[in-house]
């Protein structure tokens, strides 16, 4: 059974080996390990394995990790990655680094009011739901740029860039459509003088697309830690 540094290595050569292809530096892609559903012990496995940065998609799953790994806080960045609610935003404020997963104003609003002040500013991407699937949070391509412009104003927080969950595929070209689309947006944003370096996209199944496309982010958990238990009950 490999081991999780084993895993990280070759979700790393993978990165490398799509940074070529693609003619870019691997260091413009950063690897978000997702360590959702998996226990702390595995963080810390992957910590001495050379990783820092960690995805979390259930807030209160979360702290119970950051709480269990409080020696290691220094080093870590946090990163919500799932669906964000309004009665969530206060402990997220407080506590995680970056959230990936703002769809709508009034969660970048509350984030901004209750971040404490002695704390850098919160790291937020705008989630998008680049296929348009009635199941998947996020606004609509149409909507970005607004909603953009609004938050980049906000205090306490700093816009990033954009994220999604593209709709899966098989085929590595039909992999890179939403990818391109999201690419397309962020430029999009950025020629209208939002300064955004962010493109948050890619994980297990369709990394080496978003490298290609642009991705300075990917979201792997499913090659690192392994299947995903099944949730109790």
């Amino acid at each position: 059974m490999a081991t999780i540094a084993a895993n990280i290595q070759q979700v790393e050569d993978r990165i490398r080996a799509a940074c070529k292809q693609a003619g870019r530096d691997v260091q413009s892609v950063t690897l978000l390990t997702v360590s959702k559903t998996f226990p702390a012990e595995a963080v810390r496995e992957a910590v001495h394995a050379g990783q820092h940065r960690f995805g979390e998609n259930y807030v209160q799953e979360a702290i119970e990790k950051m709480q269990a790994l409080a020696d290691l806080r220094p080093q870590l960045q946090w990163h919500l990655i799932g669906p964000l609610q309004s009665n969530k935003t206060r402990v997220v404020a407080e506590h995680f680094d970056w959230v990936h997963s703002v769809d709508r104003l009034k969660i970048a609003e509350r984030l901004s009011a209750q971040r404490p002040p002695g704390l850098p500013p919160l790291q937020v991407c705008l989630q998008v739901n680049i296929s348009g699937e009635a199941s998947k949070s996020g606004l609509l391509p149409d909507e970005v740029a607004p909603v953009a412009r609004a938050v980049a104003a906000l205090p306490q927080l700093r816009l990033r860039g954009l994220m999604a969950i593209p709709e899966p595929a098989e085929d590595l070209e039909r992999q890179r459509q939403p990818h391109r689309a999201l690419r397309c947006l962020l430029e999009q944003l950025q020629a209208d003088g939002l300064a955004l370096d962010t493109l948050s996209m890619g994980m297990t199944a369709d990394l080496e697309a978003a490298v290609l496309e642009g991705a300075t982010m990917v979201r792997v958990g499913t090659a690192i830690f392994g299947t995903r238990p099944r949730p109790a009950g």
